[in-house]
């Protein structure tokens, strides 16, 4: 698992360790703003998942990875060979879903929990009283883009994603790691994320999670923020003065900040 999945340990050797689990489309490299601070009082252990970066892409699986909880079965299989115990697992978007699955699973194993920017379901659900942010025919549109313009997909969603102008620095990095990504990969993957809904497995949750949410995300309502904070035990909501789905890129000191004063408050 630790070459298959490019994973890399830094940081302080015998500190608590921290875990991040990017999101789709990217890579570990998406952190590179956040851990070197936290690196400074914490083992860090970052990773690529299955299918991006610099895995292994043969070792995807679309049977495997379905749903999220193949690649919350590869984090926990990270977490054993490297002996660890009591890991904060620090995840973004579906990294996030990935995380909390994971703690679901093997609560012995996790502190605690710091979702970045999640999103149980991202498919409305009006019977439920439930507003994910799409309704299901924007996100057939949404994915039926991607499988007909990998590129196209990339350059145009972006800065949406990241809140910021197309050529500024995380809407370009985003439109790279994107581009970088394989496209059937991309496809399965993109579909994985977008609809799978892990709501129930969100209000089960096993371990405390500090959820930060930016006050203007375009994929994530603050409706959803509010949900998370109502059904989710031992959550605390934390909301970022900040534009876009990654504020780990765009306003990293925040979520440094925001990481540091949590695990100390614990």
């Amino acid at each position: 698992m630790l070459t298959r999945n490019k994973v890399v340990v830094s940081g302080l050797a015998n500190g608590k360790a921290l875990i991040f689990i990017h999101g789709f489309g990217c890579d570990q490299s998406m952190w590179r703003q956040v851990v070197p601070d936290l690196a400074e009082e914490f083992q860090i252990v970052t990773y690529d998942l299955t299918g991006m970066g610099q895995s292994d892409l043969s070792a995807y699986d679309p049977h495997r990875y379905a749903n999220p909880r193949g690649h919350a079965q590869d984090l926990l299989a990270i977490i054993e060979e490297l002996g660890l115990d009591e890991v904060v697992l620090v995840g973004h978007s579906i990294g996030a879903t990935i995380a909390l699955l994971a703690a679901n699973l093997a609560p012995d194993k996790v502190s605690r929990l710091v979702l970045v920017s999640p999103n149980p379901c991202f498919v409305n659900a009006p019977a439920e009283g439930y507003r994910g942010g799409f309704s299901h025919e924007e996100l057939e549109e949404l994915i039926a883009f991607l499988d007909e313009n990998h590129l196209g997909w990339a350059a145009q969603m972006a800065p949406t994603i990241a809140g910021q102008p197309a050529g500024a620095p995380a809407a370009d990095e985003l439109t790279q790691g994107f581009c970088r990504t394989d496209p059937t990969i991309a496809q399965h993957f993109g579909r994985v994320t977008f609809f799978s809904d892990e709501r129930s497995a969100f209000a089960q949750v096993s371990r405390p999670a500090l959820i930060l949410h930016c006050n203007d995300d375009a994929l994530v309502p603050m409706a959803v923020a509010e949900w998370m904070q109502d059904r989710m035990p031992g959550a605390t909501l934390q909301v970022l003065q900040a534009t876009g789905h990654c504020p780990h890129m765009t306003v990293p000191a925040d979520v440094i900040a925001a990481i540091r004063s949590y695990l100390e408050d614990g």
